[in-house]
């Protein structure tokens, strides 16, 4: 299965999305809170994109009971 463009977002893309900065989001990828795929790079930094349905589960309220 080939995955829409559309379905994958950048790191910014989502750090906007979250209200967040840039750094918050590398940093929850190496710390393995938020899952990414790891793209070849040449600059200094590691190229990420995260799947929009990623991110929704992690948007998505919690289904603990509140006690």
């Amino acid at each position: 299965m080939v995955q829409d463009e559309a379905d994958l977002l950048t790191v910014r893309e989502v750090a906007q999305k979250l209200r967040v900065d840039d750094t918050t989001v590398r940093r929850w990828i190496k710390n393995g809170v938020l899952e990414a795929i790891t793209l070849p790079h040449r600059g200094t930094r590691q190229a990420y994109r995260i799947r929009r349905s990623t991110l929704d589960a992690l948007l998505e309220p919690s289904q603990l009971p509140v006690n």
